[in-house]
């Protein structure tokens, strides 16, 4: 498996025009993660099948653990801690 996508070691998969996916980027504003990659599935069969159902999600790369929506900044920040380091 890919430790990073793109340099990232996080991944957030969307849709454009995705009024969820702008409420998670907002908890993600707001529980000041760090730097992620944005993954926009609408124009990937591949990613579709995979995320198409629920988006947005934020993956940690190197483990493939995945956080679902609806997400907080506090379940963000627990998210974060458990993968660190």
């Amino acid at each position: 498996m890919e430790m990073t996508v793109n340099g990232a070691e996080w991944v957030l998969y969307q849709r454009d025009d995705c009024h969820l996916c702008d409420l998670a980027l907002a908890e993600l504003a707001s529980a000041r993660f760090p730097d992620f990659e944005s993954v926009f599935i609408d124009d990937s069969d591949e990613l579709e099948d995979a995320w198409g159902s629920v988006v947005p999600v934020l993956q940690h790369v190197a483990s493939g653990d995945a956080l679902y929506w609806p997400f907080t900044a506090a379940a963000l920040r627990d998210f974060l801690e458990v993968h660190a380091g």
